[in-house]
């Protein structure tokens, strides 16, 4: 009797446990934030950066979190690249790129010039990749290679497509490019396009290809997620270890006394999260915003959570020490002072989220069931912190306190810091959020101010997007004064929502986006290609994405046997007989066989996406129905939870 209740309850615990970590999607409030970022994790040359809701530049820093409205303009001599989870977006020199939409099921790209290279190690049911240039939206089908150029006044863009496929959309026509291809598009509204293989190496490319090299054999990989952005640097910073408490633990290579994490970098502001961590360590992402951080053996280590499908991101995995009085007495004024949570212990975010984004933010990243995240989230809600046992905050240099200045001001916390009495920390109150309003520099960050500007058509410049974005963000100005009334707390969606339709801006169509209208024809490479003969057989992908890439969609989008496009596609308009380069004579039956399996599976593959874009403009159309209809009554709207509760109580 006793073997069957303990079979029971452990059927109990993992049931909860997957429902816990389902997609977001699936039961997720549509106001909580997105689940992942985007990681700038190398720097090369001048790359400036402009936060979504300003109009100021500054100097982009290693380890920033970027997000939907986010851009990036790299000078002449600048590259740089980005992380979302398993995928990597690499910007060569004189590039205009920003982020118009970055979710949990979607990454929208705005690329105004320049040359953008993009791997895709897994592409899951629902995702949607897409870059949106002055010529095309393409869209991302497959994981693979792929590399995108547009020229200086933006009339011509060139796709390559060294290992998946996508498909190219504009002016009402569709064009899919497979693996091998190089496409040419000009013009807009009447495209005119040309085919060949891709080519060799060029510089972007061999480097591209070395960073692929160095992230790919990481043997960190054996203890995180995949989808745990910036684990890859690691590897050549630290050491794993076995820890009988806590699993494996990665251990810090450091040698400078006095370290202890969230204290070397500093704090920026990033809606709709709120005070986010920027670590000035080159490893110093994946540490900060996922798993838990312990005090053992006399040294800190990380203690990652557990490998699921996708970890939800946390600005900073902290707990808050302050107060009215706290450091008053070492004349610092209301000093904000923090200590990294401990394995086990509930992350309870500052910013509006349902009950949902609790459970999944904290079991996707310590091991930790559902009912103790209930038991805290509940007691937090309705008092402190202060009766909560926290390891790491008497743990040697566990607390780390600064001026206030220092907070907001975006400078280096380990030159800034600020000696507080042992006693004084152990009596000061624990809260779950800081209580201190952004500056502007709070927003910008610690970059050089004086940095290189994008052309003006960098801004004006309009592209076509296949999927409909998100309204622009409301600007910093007006979130500023709402953050200060909300007490330094980050505001809602709901609070968003309501800015959005007090500010015209907010909610106005964006004028540098056109929204293509659906394909009404679909046209198969081969027929827009270049006249004479066929095509060269393409070299083969990388092994970098070779070995790694991961294809979970449906049998019917996979490539297996029967199912799988020709190698090299012939350039139609020559010779048709012959298929590849070697000029070798083909059956046309067979010829005409696997064209129609293609076109098949594109079919079904188009649907699919079809459904899944039309699903996204609905929802965004429903949300400013609602933004709408609420700044007409003048009243602010409620989230659908409030509005049951209404209608049961009626």
């Amino acid at each position: 009797m006793r073997s069957n209740w303990r079979k029971c309850l452990g059927l109990v615990a993992a049931a909860l446990f997957v429902l816990a970590v389902v997609p977001r999607s699936a039961f997720a409030d549509d106001q909580d934030p997105p689940s992942r970022v985007a990681r700038l994790s190398f720097v090369q040359g001048q790359v400036s950066f402009n936060p979504a809701g300003t109009d100021d530049w500054a100097g982009a820093e290693v380890n920033r979190p970027m997000t939907t409205g986010d851009k990036l303009w790299s000078d002449r001599d600048g590259r740089a690249e980005l992380q979302i989870g398993s995928a990597v977006l690499r910007m060569g020199g004189e590039t205009g790129f920003s982020f118009l939409n970055l979710s949990d099921n979607t990454v929208q790209v705005r690329m105004t010039e320049g040359v953008l290279s993009i791997r895709l190690s897994h592409l899951d049911r629902d995702d949607i990749y897409e870059v949106d240039t002055p010529n095309i939206a393409f869209t991302l089908q497959r994981p693979g290679e792929y590399r995108f150029e547009v020229n200086e006044d933006g009339s011509a863009t060139v796709v390559n497509v060294r290992a998946g496929e996508g498909e190219a959309t504009a002016g009402g026509s569709a064009f899919t490019v497979h693996e091998g291809q190089r496409v040419s598009f000009s013009g807009t509204d009447q495209l005119s396009s040309s085919v060949e293989s891709v080519g060799d190496f060029d510089d972007f490319d061999n480097w591209c290809h070395d960073r692929d090299s160095h992230q790919q054999t990481s043997a960190s990989s054996r203890y995180v997620s995949p989808d745990v952005t910036g684990y890859e640097d690691l590897d050549a910073n630290g050491d794993w270890q076995p820890a009988p408490d806590y699993g494996y633990v990665w251990v810090p290579r450091i040698a400078m006394v006095g370290w202890a994490p969230y204290r070397y970098g500093h704090w920026v502001w990033v809606s709709p999260w709120g005070w986010t961590w920027v670590d000035a360590a080159p490893w110093g992402f994946a540490p900060f915003h996922y798993g838990r951080w312990v005090f053992w053996r006399a040294r800190w280590c990380w203690v990652p959570g557990p490998v699921v499908a996708r970890p939800v991101y946390a600005p900073a995995l902290v707990a808050w020490v302050g107060g009215p009085r706290f450091g008053v007495n070492v004349g610092i004024g209301a000093g904000v002072g923090w200590f990294p949570l401990g394995p086990r212990e509930v992350f309870v975010p500052a910013y509006a989220v349902s009950r949902l984004y609790v459970t999944n933010i904290n079991v996707t990243n310590t091991t930790v069931n559902v009912v103790r995240v209930t038991e805290v989230y509940n007691r937090v809600t309705v008092e402190h912190a202060t009766n909560i046992t926290y390891i790491n905050r008497a743990a040697p240099g566990g607390v780390t306190v600064v001026s206030r200045e220092t907070f907001t001001s975006a400078r280096a916390v380990h030159t800034n810091l600020v000696r507080v009495d042992d006693r004084e920390i152990a009596a000061a109150q624990v809260n779950t959020f800081a209580g201190v309003a952004p500056g502007q520099r709070s927003v910008l960050g610690a970059g050089q101010s004086n940095v290189p500007r994008p052309r003006a058509s960098f801004s004006s410049r309009a592209v076509v997007a296949r999927t409909a974005p998100p309204p622009r963000p409301v600007s910093f100005a007006a979130q500023q004064r709402a953050i200060e009334a909300n007490g330094g707390r980050p505001l809602s969606g709901e609070q968003l929502g309501r800015l959005h339709a007090d500010n015209q801006g907010g909610n106005a169509p964006r004028d540098n986006v056109r929204v293509a209208p659906p394909p009404t024809r679909r046209m198969p490479i081969e027929m827009v290609g270049r006249p004479g003969g066929n095509a060269p057989t393409p070299p083969p992908a990388s092994p970098a994405v070779r070995d790694r890439v991961r294809d979970d969609r449906p049998p019917a989008g996979r490539n297996v046997p029967g199912n799988t496009p020709p190698s090299s596609a012939p350039a139609r308009g020559g010779n048709t007989g012959n298929v590849g380069g070697g000029g070798q004579p083909g059956s046309g039956s067979k010829i005409e066989e696997e064209r129609q399996k293609m076109e098949q599976r594109h079919a079904r593959e188009q649907e699919d996406l079809r459904v899944r874009q039309e699903r996204e403009h609905q929802k965004l159309e429903q949300k400013a129905q609602r933004q709408e209809q609420h700044q007409d009554k003048g009243k602010p709207p409620k989230s659908d939870d409030r509005s049951k509760s209404k209608d049961r109580k009626n």
